[in-house]
């Protein structure tokens, strides 16, 4: 009887780890996708920057696009990170969470802002800063010591 109920743990066990597996592939297909539609939507609003009187509005919304595509790259790291090391890290997501700040931080001298929300932002930015550097080198040395491979940056 113990061992029919080991049996059928590893079998649903397995079963769950292949829905997982399949769910993670399909989220990085469509982050590819999204990533490569960011980078042409930068592109072409690098181009339009040509066309305009307003180049330093044309630069903004240029970095706005390439930010969104390094979050969506970042998130996509995350992912195959997954794949590579059978685990979520954590600190693609924070960079990714960063440099949605990042791109909170260009728009206030575009756009009016207030002094709470700056302070809060900025606040943000310090704690993400910490937690990369904190978790980042907590996970590096999991992985490491696990023998698998923590990011590509690494």
């Amino acid at each position: 009887m113990n061992r029919i109920m080991q049996l059928i743990r590893g079998r649903l066990t397995s079963s769950i780890s292949s829905v997982i597996i399949g769910i993670y592939l399909a989220i990085a297909v469509v982050l590819s996708l999204l990533a490569l539609l960011s980078l042409y939507d930068a592109a072409i609003l690098f181009l339009a920057i040509f066309e305009t009187h307003d180049i330093t509005g044309g630069i903004l919304l240029v970095l706005h696009a390439l930010l969104v595509t390094i979050i969506i790259i970042e998130l996509l790291e995350t992912v195959t990170a997954y794949f590579r090391t059978n685990r979520l890290l954590i600190t693609p997501i924070l960079i990714a969470g960063l440099t949605a700040m990042i791109r909170r931080v260009l728009m206030f001298g575009v756009e009016y802002t207030e002094t709470d929300e700056m302070i809060i932002t900025l606040a943000a930015i310090v704690v993400l800063t910490l937690a990369v550097i904190f978790i980042g080198r907590q996970e590096r040395e999991d992985v490491s010591r696990d023998g698998g491979e923590a990011t590509a940056r690494d």
